[in-house]
């Protein structure tokens, strides 16, 4: 490859300084990788990268799993939007929510206030194969993946989209792949700023 070709497949820089303080949050149903999209996006960038389940799980000190079976959906989702804001209040960071993260009213109001909302799609066929690589996902806990998932993403489509101000399409391709789709948007995002 030469030179050239190699600077034409580079995604474009995207400086940091231009988020003026917002975080970079990424949504999406589970399985279209948030966690490892969001840590490679993070160390590209040179910013910190925070999972919000994984700070939940450090606040409640239970498992996401068992914070469902103990306290319930509702009480899991309040927990939620008091974590997420709670790391938006913070400098710029790199953040992973939760696939149900945008339910919340004030989650969505949150992340439209303190940060640049990048919603990751895949279609649900990629997504249940990812997602039923690990045994933590409650929601689909004996349960057939892709029936959820399709249920999911048809019923989590508009409060994706309200929240959002970035759409990138990930597919079933490696998550390399993705986050240069998430510089490339963060350019163009910039540009038009």
């Amino acid at each position: 490859m030469t030179d050239a070709a190699a600077k034409i497949s580079a995604p474009p820089a995207f400086d940091p300084a231009l988020l003026q303080g917002r975080s970079i949050a990424l949504i999406g149903l589970m399985g279209v990788g948030k966690t490892t999209v969001g840590r490679r996006l993070a160390r590209r960038l040179g910013l910190p990268f925070r999972d919000a389940d994984a700070e939940i799980e450090a606040a409640a000190r239970l498992s996401i799993a068992d914070i469902f079976a103990e306290l319930g959906e509702a009480e899991f989702r309040a927990g939620e939007h008091r974590v997420i804001r709670r790391l938006l209040e913070g400098p710029s960071q790199v953040l992973a929510t939760g696939g149900g993260a945008v339910l919340n009213a004030e989650t969505r109001k949150a992340l439209k206030a303190r940060a640049v909302t990048i919603w990751l799609r895949a279609e649900p066929e990629v997504l249940a194969e990812r997602a039923t690589r690990r045994d933590t996902r409650p929601l689909l806990k004996d349960a057939d993946p892709l029936a959820v998932l399709t249920r999911l993403q048809q019923a989590r489509e508009p409060f994706y989209r309200e929240a959002a101000d970035l759409i990138v399409e990930t597919g079933a391709g490696p998550h390399s792949r993705a986050v240069d789709a998430v510089l490339a948007a963060l350019s163009q995002w910039a540009g038009r700023k």
